[in-house]
């Protein structure tokens, strides 16, 4: 397997506020090699008033099995 960039694990989650610099973290991700692992996740935040998001990425090399 190739290494990751940072040397990053394989698996990340990406989680913040629903807002373009979470789309652009995403965006990102994806321009470096990662890739879209299962669906986005959407919580609203009670505490902050807002919308919070997640989106799991894996290394695009990674041998990962979904159940």
């Amino acid at each position: 397997m190739h290494q990751t960039p940072d040397d990053r694990p394989v698996y990340r989650l990406l989680t913040g506020k629903d807002d373009r610099e979470f789309c652009e973290r995403v965006s990102e991700a994806l321009a470096q090699g990662w890739r879209l692992y299962g669906s986005p996740g959407m919580a609203w935040d009670e505490g902050r008033l807002c919308m919070k998001v997640s989106q799991a990425v894996v290394w695009h090399e990674a041998d990962v099995v979904k159940d």
